[in-house]
């Protein structure tokens, strides 16, 4: 007989409204939301990362505004932040609803993985020190397959991916947790939010007019004036990186707006098609039409998690 959910998360593309249905969620379940959403730890950030934080009402948030922007906040940080929120809110006899658009977050957190503190391994370095990308990259290779480019982008990042997984060979137990395949997976009961491609476009456009209305321009100005580095702005990506190169006089605002319009879309895509792909790595995902009446929304959550428990 299965449980209970031990989490419930709502996903789905930028712009379908995942925040509010994870609140509605969370007052039916005596619950706090926990944001899975990589931009919105950081302070200060508030408009281009759309915060939303008045449609949190009563309920409790959590992995909101915890970094300075500037900063570099990371998976492994996310994943012990995570943990350490979902007892927290256990703890209190609450329920934990997560909530996010950044998929490798979200999947990471609901398969149960936990990263170690990984420190830096001075003698290893030295070793290789004398080492190319081409040799670094064939150093990690023999510890592991390369299921993408990100580990060997750079010899730094080739350097700390073998740090990590020469740390991994000497502490398997730990490794154990850090590896997917043999994780142990929290009860997660995952709805999606499906909202037609045509009607997500227009929403996207028109929340990033609402958006540049509201004061974006200035936040980013602000940011900048404040101390953090335009570089650190545009490593962050989408409405941080096409206007802070407006801010800075390298985008005209009828360019800006027009390419921050296009990464938007993109971005959308390339979020379902990671919701498709996290369904067929194991996690299933219920999806519900966003725009389904709220009574309605709340009642078939109730059934859904009565089916996990049949």
């Amino acid at each position: 007989m299965s449980r209970k959910p031990e989490i419930l998360a709502v996903v789905g593309p930028t712009a379908c409204g995942k925040t509010r249905r994870a609140v509605q969620i969370a007052e039916a379940l005596d619950g706090e939301v926990i944001s899975g959403d990589s931009r919105q730890v950081y302070r200060g950030m508030d408009i281009g990362t759309g915060k939303d934080l008045c449609e949190y009402g009563n309920v409790k948030y959590h992995l909101i505004d915890i970094a300075d922007a500037g900063d570099k906040y990371n998976l492994h940080r996310f994943l012990t932040d995570f943990h350490s929120s979902k007892k927290q809110i256990e703890s209190k006899g609450k329920f934990p609803v997560l909530c996010g658009g950044t998929g490798m977050y979200v999947e990471a957190a609901l398969s149960g993985l936990v990263m170690p503190e990984v420190g830096r391994n001075e003698s290893l370095r030295v070793s290789l020190a004398e080492k190319s990308l081409e040799e670094l990259t064939e150093i990690l290779e023999n510890y592991k397959t390369l299921h993408n480019t990100t580990d060997v982008d750079t010899r730094e990042r080739a350097l700390r991916a073998i740090e990590i997984q020469q740390y991994y060979a000497e502490h398997p137990e730990e490794a154990e947790n850090a590896d997917r395949g043999t994780a142990r997976p929290l009860r997660s009961l995952v709805i999606g939010l499906d909202i037609p491609r045509d009607e997500r476009r227009e929403k996207i456009s028109t929340r990033l007019d609402a958006r540049l209305k509201e004061g974006m321009i200035d936040e980013i100005r602000s940011l900048i004036t404040g101390g953090v580095k335009p570089e650190d702005l545009i490593y962050y990506g989408l409405e941080y990186k096409f206007v802070t190169l407006h801010v800075i006089g390298q985008l005209s605002y009828q360019e800006m707006r027009r390419q921050l319009e296009i990464a938007i879309h993109q971005f959308a895509k390339r979020q379902m098609t990671w919701w498709r792909g996290m369904e067929k790595r194991g996690i299933p995902i219920h999806w519900l039409p966003y725009d389904m009446d709220d009574g309605k929304f709340i009642e078939r959550i109730g059934e859904l998690i009565l089916q996990c428990q049949k």
